[in-house]
């Protein structure tokens, strides 16, 4: 299978006339579609729900044009709930999944009206005693052991921190309704980047049947099961991409099968896409700066782990289109490197692509989620801009690359002279 970028190099040759390399680039009309897409899937459940996982790709203007099709925040920390804010996102268009969460965090969730997630069994205390117990509250589940389906394990819930226990669950949910709690959710979050049709369907066999049990034993008013996660995107050309109208479909039979059957058939389903939702609609442009022949073929990239940390923390797999090269012949092999004091600042190792020549810009896929949010300043490195690819072909820089003075703020009361005009006279012209 061919992977082909959502932007063309007349395009790029445009765009680095006003914008230096590297930047991160989100394809708008891409986003939208998308989004369209995810919401048509689900129609069929009158209260469906997404919530944008704001940690994937923190940035006001993408979560904006997200909340403008009706799409809500997950949040998980203060300033990602002031994000939400500030995106004129509030109530029970904030899901709060957080753990291990400070007082002011779980303070501000309830302040701004938002639905908490309650990820342990001790956090009930802990909420009543920092913001008061909620009408709605949701508990996060975790069933301990493997998760399977399909071909075999695909993950290891029992190794999460996440969630509670099958019986602290049902506890939960008595002594919730004791407190004065009226509504509530559940949700679960099993596997990570799943390519597969079949996540989503199986998870929900589990929740939905375990939501009828709740019901039943507990009787609590269950009003909403959150998927969470977990959908994935194809990083690698021969991978298929999931089939969200499949993902729709199959969850709707079970719960056709299990939920409308118990009389719970007006309860919402709500997802919690980050990588889905974004991941495919931005890259990373770079361009081809040095190249180096010692025991292996190396290009250097004028990015580095700094603005994509993927392929450095994990060995994640991101595929790289050569731009204007795109039908040439990959063979030449190569790793592509960044400029950190890191060996493993690698984008690619071994990798087949065309003869890659000085200057040629390079653009690294499937960035949009858990890309340019993971970021970081190890080396004195700036991150990179982020830009917006609008639907009418213009581009809005949504947000500026980072300058050393952004860098040296926070050391504002050291009294040191740091010599910002160097790095106006060099840096990024």
């Amino acid at each position: 299978m061919d992977k082909r970028p959502f932007v063309t190099k007349a395009q790029l040759d445009e765009i680095v006339k006003t914008y230096p390399t590297p930047f991160h680039l989100y394809d708008e009309k891409g986003i939208r579609e998308n989004a369209m897409r995810v919401k048509e899937a689900f129609a069929w459940n009158h209260g469906y729900k997404e919530y944008f996982a704001v940690k994937a790709t923190p940035n006001p203007y993408l979560i904006s044009l997200l909340g403008e099709m009706g799409i809500g925040c997950d949040c998980s920390s203060f300033t990602e709930l002031m994000l939400a804010k500030a995106c004129g996102i509030t109530g029970h268009d904030i899901m709060f999944s957080s753990n291990d969460t400070p007082a002011e965090d779980m303070r501000y969730a309830a302040e701004l009206g938002a639905i908490i997630n309650l990820d342990d069994f001790t956090m009930i205390d802990f909420l009543e005693e920092t913001a008061g117990i909620p009408e709605t509250v949701c508990c996060r589940y975790n069933p301990g052991g493997f998760f399977e389906f399909g071909n075999g394990i695909m993950d290891n819930p029992g190794d999460s921190k996440y969630g509670m226990t099958e019986a602290q669950l049902f506890k939960a949910y008595e002594i919730l309704q004791k407190k004065g709690a009226k509504k509530f959710g559940i949700h679960a979050f099993l596997a990570s980047n799943t390519v597969s049709d079949d996540y989503y369907p199986t998870l929900s066999e589990e929740l939905f049947t375990l939501v009828v049990r709740i019901k039943k034993e507990t009787g609590a008013d269950m009003r909403f099961i959150n998927l969470s996660g977990g959908v994935g995107i194809p990083y690698r050309p021969d991978q298929r991409p999931n089939n969200i109208f499949n993902i729709g479909d199959g969850v709707k039979k079970v719960y056709d099968r299990i939920l409308r059957p118990a009389g719970l058939g007006d309860v919402a389903i709500f997802t919690e896409m980050g990588r889905f939702m974004l991941g495919p609609y931005g890259c990373l442009v770079t361009r081809a700066i040095h190249e180096k022949h010692i025991y292996k073929e190396y290009i250097g990239v004028d990015a580095c782990a700094a603005d994509l940390m993927r392929p450095a923390m994990y060995g994640a797999y991101h595929h790289i289109t050569v731009m204007g090269k795109e039908d040439w012949n990959c063979d030449h092999e190569y790793d592509v490197t960044g400029s950190l004091c890191e060996n493993n600042d690698k984008f690619a190792v071994d990798r087949m692509l065309p003869k890659v020549d000085m200057g040629d810009l390079l653009v690294i896929h499937d960035t949009g989620a858990h890309g340019s949010s993971m970021g970081y300043n190890y080396n004195g490195k700036l991150r990179s801009a982020e830009l917006l690819l609008k639907e009418d072909g213009s581009v809005q820089m949504i947000r500026r690359a980072e300058t050393p003075r952004d860098l040296f703020a926070v050391y504002d009361f050291s009294g040191y002279d740091f010599p910002f005009e160097d790095a106006d006279r060099l840096c990024r012209k």
